[in-house]
């Protein structure tokens, strides 16, 4: 029996945790996918989809290698794939209550070497199409060659020697099988999520992709412009009632007077990047646009300070670009957001995000608004408690646990969601009350309060239909809790085979429909 290596896919973060059920034959028009940008999986290993290695290439890791030509036709890397040692390797993967990033990513490299070297010796149609590809992506080649210099030194770029640091890449500065695998997987991952893209399509507005704010401190984005970034700050957000120190994301800011001087050309490639495939792209921090919470290296979070962007030209090109891609676009406007940062979406058309987490009034008060026309609504994001978590108070004790709360502030939020789960319950139509613990019918409730709203989209999240109690993601944190690492328990397939969830998804599209069933 052939090991199935689309069967790790639920070991990848692209399902482990914000992955939205959004298929057709339950009326979905989207997927939402999470950040799915190159990443750093060996060292440094940074699995967070927000710390991405460029927001200009995709993850290789979502590669399905058996969905490639190259996967019959080459010889090793069939024998690998018909291994016992690769068996065992994936069994003890699939055995991991985490995802592991480093052994994955090792073992799926030596697969998808063994297709690359098998392409690159052979003359194709698809030779022909890599070269077409490069032709309209030039700078595939310079980040290939930038990868493959990591690969031989096995350090950040930071300490490669000066000549190096400043741009300047030879061929004798890298392995060439290790620059043509670059480019090949490159390749091979945009055909495979435009094939997607394409599919996705057919029912809708396709892809709902995810453009996140910044990008690794060692990313190839900051290397190759290095004019661009201001590698002495680190952005993030001031201190809040949730994040009592503040947050400090880690990845260095833009630098505005420099994108302004360079005509936008970074942001431009970012947009067309996603736009390419994406029809609804999310902007991560919308805020962002507008300023961005600056903190000097060295510094606590607490001693930042809020450096303006220039807005109206940021959104002039958003706004062209997304015209041109004839797509949606949404910003994540969560928060403390400014006025200023609402008006300028609305005028642009931009949409916001509405997740009933945040709409809950402080007291207990049922819902401080509803899902307005122009907005995506949801329960929660990737950075906030699953239902069940919220519903169980257990993001109060981990924020305690981490120091953002003393035990004073921790009892003050405890009683506060106390007394939101009281109004929640007494928020159930007649018919969903009843014995016994009432949580199942207040996540139906919700879930069909948000089908039946004007919101324009409505995301539901994988980890509420599976009664997920744990946190893909604690903001604030990084080796302190495993991060982006936990699984799915279930594939796309089993989860489409539970009947409640079936039921919840097909009462969900009644409801958009505006039937009431």
């Amino acid at each position: 029996m052939q090991p199935d290596f689309a069967s790790l896919r639920r070991q990848f973060p692209l399902l482990a945790h914000k992955t939205y059920l959004n298929s057709g034959s339950y009326g979905a028009l989207a997927l939402s996918v999470q950040a799915a940008f190159a990443a750093y999986l060996e060292e440094p290993c940074e699995p967070s989809p927000y710390a991405p290695a460029s927001r200009l290439f995709w993850n290789e890791l979502y590669l399905d290698p058996e969905r490639l030509p190259e996967a019959a036709e080459s010889a090793a890397a069939r024998r690998l794939l018909d291994a016992r040692e690769i068996r065992a390797e994936i069994a003890a993967l699939r055995a991991s209550p985490l995802v592991d990033y480093p052994r994955l990513a090792t073992l799926k490299r030596r697969v998808l070497e063994e297709m690359a070297a098998w392409f690159f010796s052979h003359s194709t149609p698809r030779r022909d199409e890599l070269e077409r590809h490069l032709g309209e992506h030039p700078e595939l080649a310079t980040y290939a060659a930038f990868r493959a210099v990591g690969d031989r030194r096995g350090e950040t770029w930071q300490s490669w020697p000066e000549r190096l640091r400043e741009g300047s890449l030879a061929p004798a500065d890298y392995d060439e099988e290790d620059f043509r695998y670059h480019l090949w997987v490159q390749w091979a991952a945009a055909r495979q999520i435009a094939a997607a893209a394409s599919e996705a399509r057919r029912r809708g507005p396709g892809l709902y992709l995810d453009l996140p704010v910044g990008v690794h401190g060692s990313a190839y984005d900051v290397w190759s412009r290095r004019d661009l970034f201001a590698e002495g700050a680190a952005a993030g957000a001031p201190p809040d009632a949730f994040f009592t120190k503040g947050q400090d994301w880690g990845f260095p800011p833009l630098r505005p007077e420099r994108l302004r001087e360079r005509g936008y050309d970074y942001w431009i490639a970012c947009l067309r990047h996603h736009l390419e495939q994406a029809g609804m792209l999310r902007i991560d921090h919308v805020m962002q646009l507008h300023r961005l919470y600056w903190i000097p290296r060295g510094m606590p979070a607490s001693h930042g300070v809020y450096v303006r962007y220039p807005s109206e030209e940021l959104y002039a090109v958003l706004a062209l670009e997304s015209h041109r891609h004839r797509a949606v676009i949404v910003g994540e406007n969560l928060g403390t957001v400014p006025p200023e940062v609402n008006e300028s979406m609305a005028r642009h058309r931009v949409l916001g995000m509405y997740v009933m987490q945040y709409e809950l009034a402080p007291g207990g008060g049922g819902l401080q608004r509803e899902p307005p026309e122009d907005s995506v609504a949801s329960l929660n994001t990737h950075d906030m408690p699953t239902f069940r978590g919220f519903w169980q108070g257990r993001d109060v004790a981990e924020l305690q646990a981490l120091g953002f709360f003393d035990p004073a502030q921790a009892h003050e939020e405890g009683m506060r969601r106390q007394h939101q789960r009281e109004q929640l319950v007494a928020m159930l139509p007649g018919e969903l009350r009843g014995p016994g613990d009432p949580y199942p019918a207040v996540l139906r409730a919700r879930l069909e309060h948000l089908a039946a709203s004007a919101a324009r989209l409505v995301l539901i999240n994988l980890e509420d239909l599976l009664g997920e109690d744990e946190s893909q993601n604690v903001p604030g944190t990084h080796e302190e809790r495993p991060n982006w690492r936990r699984k799915a328990r279930l594939s796309f397939e089993e989860l489409a085979r539970r009947p409640e969830v079936v039921w919840m998804l097909r009462r969900v599209d009644q409801l958009r429909r505006g039937q009431k069933g």
